[in-house]
C-alpha cells in the first residue's frame, strides 16, 4: 500500500507544526479576533467606526530569504513579511487589524516552521495586530528540502474622512525621514551577487547577521503622529528606493527635494558603494537608512521629529515639496 507519506508529505509533522505555532499566534490576539488558529476562517469583529473603509496589502520577502537559509537563521523573516505589508496599508493612515501568513516548503520541519511563525507574531505584536490565520504548503520536488517561502496578507482600517491620499500636500511642505534598520527586504539579488561571504566580520557581527537585521515596523510611532499632527503623505521606502516610493505620496504634480547630507547613510550601504554600485542606483533600488516618509507642514517639522524620537525612532528633516513634475531630485 502507498501512503501519502510515500509522496513525501509528512501529514503527522503538519499537525506538529499546527500545536508549536498556537503559542506564538496567542500572543498577538487583540480585541476584535472572534475564533484562534484552527477554524476554516479568521473572523475579525469591526466597531467603533462610522464610516469605516477596510485597507489590504500583500508581500513577502524576496531572496532575502536565501541568505537565512544559508545562516540557518529562521525567527526574523517573518518580521519582514508582516513589516512588508503593514508599513504599506499604513501609508493611507489604516491602523492593521489583522495578518494572515502562507508558507510552502520541499519538506515541512516543524521547528523551522514554527520558528518562521514566531517571527510573524512579533511583527503583528509590534504592529498591534493579531496574526488570525494562514497557510503551510508541503510541497515536495516544487521547493528543494530546506528552502521555503513565505508571504503575507494584512487587512488594515481607517475612518473614510481620514484616508491619507497626498490631496492636502502643497509646495513648501517638508519631508521627515525615519531612520531604517537596515537594507530591509528588497535588493537582496544584488546583495547575493555582490556579497558571497556570509562568514566575515562586519562590524563586529557575521555579515549573515547585518544582513538579516528585520525591517522595522513604523506602525505604532506614525499612529502616535497621525493623532498629534496633520500628515499629509506618507511613504515607505521599499524597492526602488527614494525615486520610485517618495513620489507615490503625491497626487499632484510635485517635486521632492532630497538633501542626502541631511541623514545618516548606514555602514551596510557604504559597503555595497564600495563594491561598485553607483550612488544613483543605491537611491534607485534602497532605502539608504531612511525606511518611511511623511510629509508634514514647516511648522510642524520640529515636533514632528521630537515625536518620533520620543518613540524611540530617529528622525530628519530630509527635504521638502515643491512645484514641478512629479519626481525626485536628491542634491
Amino acid at each position: 500500500m502507498i501512503s501519502y507519506k510515500d509522496s513525501g508529505v509528512n501529514i503527522e509533522e503538519g499537525y506538529k507544526t499546527v500545536d508549536l505555532i498556537k503559542k506564538h499566534t496567542a500572543r498577538t490576539m487583540i480585541p476584535g479576533v472572534l475564533n484562534g488558529i484552527g477554524s476554516f476562517a479568521g473572523m475579525f469583529e469591526i466597531g467603533q467606526y462610522k464610516n469605516p473603509v477596510l485597507v489590504s496589502g500583500t508581500d513577502g520577502v524576496g531572496t532575502k530569504l536565501e541568505i537565512a537559509f544559508r545562516m540557518k537563521k529562521y525567527d526574523t523573516v517573518g518580521i519582514d513579511c508582516v513589516a512588508m505589508c503593514v508599513n504599506d496599508i499604513l501609508c493611507h493612515g489604516a491602523k492593521p487589524l489583522f495578518f494572515l501568513d502562507y508558507l510552502a516548503c520541499g519538506k515541512l520541519e516543524a521547528e523551522v516552521a514554527a520558528d518562521i511563525v514566531k517571527g510573524v507574531s512579533e511583527g503583528c505584536i509590534q504592529a498591534g495586530c493579531a496574526l488570525i490565520g494562514g497557510e503551510t504548503a508541503e510541497m515536495p520536488g516544487f521547493y528543494r528540502d530546506g528552502e521555503y517561502d513565505i508571504a503575507g496578507f494584512s487587512v488594515g482600517i481607517v475612518e473614510k474622512d481620514r484616508i491619507i491620499d497626498g490631496s492636502s500636500i502643497k509646495p513648501g511642505d517638508v519631508l521627515i525621514g525615519i531612520e531604517s534598520s537596515g537594507i530591509h527586504s528588497n535588493g537582496y539579488s544584488l546583495v547575493r551577487k555582490l556579497i558571497k561571504d556570509l562568514d566575515m566580520d562586519f562590524m563586529g557581527t557575521k555579515m549573515g547577521e547585518a544582513l538579516l537585521k528585520p525591517t522595522k515596523i513604523y506602525v505604532k510611532t506614525v499612529q502616535k503622529l497621525m493623532e498629534s499632527f496633520d500628515i499629509k503623505g506618507m511613504a515607505h521606502i521599499t524597492g526602488g528606493g527614494f525615486y520610485e516610493n517618495i513620489p507615490r505620496m503625491f497626487k499632484h504634480d510635485y517635486k521632492a527635494v532630497i538633501d542626502k547630507s541631511s541623514f545618516n547613510i548606514p555602514e551596510i550601504f557604504k559597503h555595497i558603494i564600495s563594491l561598485g554600485v553607483a550612488e544613483e542606483q543605491m537611491f534607485n533600488t534602497y532605502n539608504m537608512g531612511i525606511g518611511y516618509v511623511v510629509c508634514v507642514k514647516a511648522e510642524d517639522a520640529f515636533k514632528v521629529i521630537r515625536t518620533i524620537e520620543e518613540m524611540g525612532d530617529r528622525a530628519y528633516k530630509i527635504g521638502y515639496v515643491e512645484d514641478g513634475s512629479k519626481g525626485v531630485c536628491i542634491k
